[in-house]
């Protein structure tokens, strides 16, 4: 939210000196968040110039210049070169003289152009700030202004006015107001607060539920029939008329100025001052055309199958729970969100309806990301907007209509106002502070609850506190206790080190998922985080599992269209990420990240349901349907591998990742689990044929590993080397050890020797080497691949596979006869189940 500084003066009493660090100091004493500042980027002198006499002289690029003298109230008239033909002798237009500075930045100097010395420049209104006006120079007569000449330009206007830019939450959405923020400085600072709903008699009436003026247009109707979450559609509903209005007027510079700040870009007058008054209030406005509305106005849901043209021109299908303003023509608007272009106030239009409503937040959220058409109005209606300044903000749009486009107010109006009151929240003594830990004396309590617009009454040991009707995040006690220690003041809470409770520290899963994460960080991979969203492209090119394609959650009302599903595999993520650090130079790649995907059961509806209120603690029973309502999550870890695990060195090339590297942090991974990972050859519809491994504990596949295709590489973007891996990490955690243990440091040395085994070369090395471990027996401690030898010595269709292998016994010193024997037990289980022999 902008918050322009000489609008915010209106309603609360701010300094004349103060700073927009000062200002923004305030507000984040009362728990917003401080963002930026904003200004016109002007500085120097911009004075009120008059065009006392004008030559056209022509060019010879076709162009036709003209050579002005202007009055800037100096003892001598101005010489300057001015492109515009829009103004006539005696004009009083916004000089910007040598010196001054225009936003870009853009300096004014005296230059020499088209033959003359330019003193200076006759601005127009986008070379100031006020908007994207370029036709012609901003003259002030046109804007209902007769300045005197050399009066400050920058006053005038409004452009020496700025603006502090807070962040607001979305449980304080009163705070997208200068109203709101105008209150929440008053408690910042003490300083004096006039609420704008109620100045100038605009005060919110409450005198019944529907109201129609005599002979008047009908009252609006709501016909909510798909009610959401039994609340309807719409609660509030105001209509007002002013009639022969003139359209074609110019919106004040000082409007534009304002709006501008505050990040709206000025349109038309009328659509600016709807625009001003939400801003001012936090009530969206909408304005029609009275003489293009057919018949009374209906609020209903849509029905199958109706359309809309919205005010950008775009014509869209409706969906049943969007929320519709219709006519006897059909749907006219989307409620909350965006006006139809058929009742589009235009520069003929003389009679305006001015609508003020207040719509079901839930509804007008979801019609604006359905839709893709986030809008001022719906940001302020999915937050929730006060139901009782409607009628305020109606008169205020009227009073400017009337002000300013000489309109003129008609009786003609309507109301519907059907908000239940606001019920009492029992606040008992002493629980503020036992909740915050800081003492509030009662006279703070009474003055906190009143100033944020509570109404407080004594009851026995407690306060009975009702809620302001622009609140309605206030819900219980606990809600109280936290504005109270946000008015008094956050530094009141002592800051105080709680003790730890005993217990028994992380349980087994956590301790295992950290030994995990830590095993591949200090391996040199990086951890990362990517969102579960995913394409269905991205889920059935990674998500698959070893046997196939699995099914994939579709998202009823996704944040990105193009992610529309819950990813049913790490991998998208982790490859999204890896293009991304390609695309900023990154090259050397290790990355990894452990959480949970989504594999729902075949003919199983996930989803389906109403959610519990919120209100209370779920039943058992219905926290048991929560999770029967969601597929299973299991959790998982992935990891990819690219560019260069070693780089180039003097007298030693660069190592490449590979699908060793992915092979070798499976293991660990294992290893740090208490658990013993064996490699199998597997098959993968994205991964390459002869570089794919199916990874197993005991008997139990746990997961894969291998390298992308290339091809499939090259359309990533990705490097043709690009190694992955994905385990099974919550399944791996179930059936590891009970507790790994850290090992024991060898009391008695080690033998060494070396078997190299001629097979077939269909044999997979991961088998052979099972079968060395299973027949070497418990003298062996490591076996390892190190060599696959095919060529000249080793006869055709077969070869060589040398293991490393380590032999030890715990209470002696072996003897090189007891480690041969051990060897060549090995070799001989290799032998019977492959046809292996001994190399010479």
């Amino acid at each position: 939210m902008r918050v322009p500084i000489s609008w915010l003066r209106e309603f609360v009493d701010v300094p004349l000196d103060v700073t927009p660090d000062e200002v923004h100091a305030a507000l984040v004493s009362v728990g917003f968040e401080e963002e930026t500042i904003h200004d016109f980027g002007l500085s120097g002198p911009i004075v009120v110039g008059r065009v006392l006499e004008f030559t056209p002289e022509p060019q010879s690029n076709g162009k036709t210049i003209n050579w002005c003298q202007v009055d800037v109230g100096e003892a001598e008239p101005r010489g300057i070169v001015c492109g515009a033909h829009n103004f006539i002798v005696g004009d009083k237009v916004v000089v910007s003289l040598p010196g001054a500075i225009l936003p870009g930045p853009f300096p004014i100097a005296a230059r020499k152009t088209y033959g003359h010395v330019s003193d200076g420049m006759i601005a127009s209104a986008r070379e100031l700030g006020l908007g994207e006006e370029h036709d012609g120079i901003l003259r002030l007569a046109s804007h209902g202004l007769d300045p005197e000449v050399g009066a400050d330009a920058t006053a005038l206007l409004g452009l020496d006015d700025w603006a502090v830019e807070i962040n607001v939450t979305p449980d304080r959405g009163y705070a997208f107001s200068i109203r709101g923020v105008a209150r929440e400085y008053a408690h910042a600072t003490g300083a004096a607060f006039r609420d704008p709903a109620v100045l100038g008699g605009r005060v919110a009436s409450d005198d019944g539920a529907r109201v129609s003026t005599p002979g008047s247009r009908p009252a609006p109707v709501i016909d909510d029939r798909a009610p959401i979450r039994g609340r309807v559609g719409s609660t509030v509903f105001v209509t007002r008329t002013v009639r022969g209005i003139d359209a074609g007027r110019p919106t004040p510079p000082w409007m534009i100025a304002r709006l501008s700040l505050a990040g709206i870009r000025s349109i038309s007058l009328v659509v600016d001052i709807t625009n001003y008054v939400m801003l001012e209030l936090g009530q969206p406005i909408h304005g029609y055309d009275l003489d293009a509305l057919n018949g009374g106005l209906v609020v209903r849901r849509a029905q199958p199958g109706e359309k809309l043209e919205t005010l950008d021109g775009q014509v869209r299908t409706l969906h049943p729970q969007d929320l519709l303003i219709t006519d006897d023509s059909g749907p006219i608007g989307l409620a909350g969100v965006m006006g139809g272009g058929s009742t589009e106030i235009g520069a003929t239009t003389t009679n305006v309806l001015v609508e003020a409503a207040n719509f079901d937040p839930v509804s007008i959220a979801r019609s604006a990301r359905r839709h893709k058409l986030p809008s001022e109005a719906s940001r302020r209606f999915e937050r929730g907007v006060d139901p009782e300044v409607a009628d305020a903000a109606a008169a205020r749009v009227v009073e400017l209509l009337v002000q300013l486009a000489d309109g003129r107010a008609d009786e003609e109006s309507s109301r519907l106002f059907e908000v239940a009151p606001r019920e009492p929240i029992m606040l008992p003594d002493g629980y503020i502070t036992g909740l915050i830990g800081a003492d509030y004396s009662d006279v703070e309590i009474l003055r906190s609850l009143t100033d944020i617009g509570g109404s407080i009454e004594p009851v026995d040991h407690a306060l009975s506190v009702t809620p302001p009707s622009w609140r309605p995040d206030l819900t219980d006690k606990a809600t109280l206790a936290e504005e109270v220690a946000r008015i008094v003041g956050y530094d009141r809470i002592p800051a105080v080190l709680p003790t730890a409770p005993p217990g028994r520290g992380l349980t087994r899963e956590q301790r295992l998922r950290r030994s995990a994460a830590q095993l591949l960080a200090s391996a040199g991979a990086t951890e990362v985080l990517s969102y579960p969203f995913v394409s269905k492209r991205a889920n059935d090119t990674f998500g698959a599992s070893l046997a196939g394609v699995v099914p994939a959650i579709r998202l009823a009302n996704p944040l990105d269209g193009e992610a529309p599903f819950l990813r049913t595999s790490l991998l998208p993520g982790l490859i999204e990420i890896a293009r991304r650090n390609l695309s900023r130079g990154l090259v050397d790649l290790a990355l990894y990240e452990i959480g949970s995907v989504f594999r729902p059961e075949a003919g199983v509806r996930y989803g389906s349901g109403d959610l519990p209120s919120g209100i209370i603690r779920p039943t058992s029973a219905e926290l048991a349907d929560l999770l029967g309502s969601i597929p299973p999550q299991p959790l998982r870890v992935a990891a990819l591998f690219t560019g260069a695990a070693v780089s180039k060195q003097p007298g030693q090339p660069a190592i490449q990742h590979g699908i060793a590297d992915a092979l070798d942090s499976a293991r660990q991974v294992g290893q740090a689990l208490g658990a013993t990972i064996s490699v199998a050859t597997g098959s993968h519809h994205s991964l390459h044929p002869g570089r794919t491994a199916e990874l197993f504990l005991g008997d139990r596949s746990v997961g894969f590993a291998g390298e992308l295709l290339p091809a499939l590489a090259d359309e990533l973007d990705l490097p043709r080397v690009t190694a992955v891996l994905e385990l099974e990490l919550g399944l791996l955690i179930e059936l590891a050890a009970t507790e790994v243990s850290p090992g024991t440091i060898a009391a008695y040395p080690a033998a060494t020797q070396d078997l190299s085994l001629v097979l077939g070369a269909d044999v997979p090395a991961g088998e052979v080497l099972t079968s060395i471990v299973e027949g070497a027996g418990p003298l062996l401690e490591v076996a390892q691949l190190v060599d696959d030898y095919r060529g000249q010595g080793i006869p055709e269709g077969s070869k060589s596979l040398t293991f490393a292998l380590r032999f030890r016994a715990a209470d002696r010193t072996l003897t090189a006869p007891e480690a041969t024997e051990a060897k060549l037990a090995g070799a001989a289980l290799a032998a019977e189940r492959f046809g292996a022999s001994i190399r010479e």
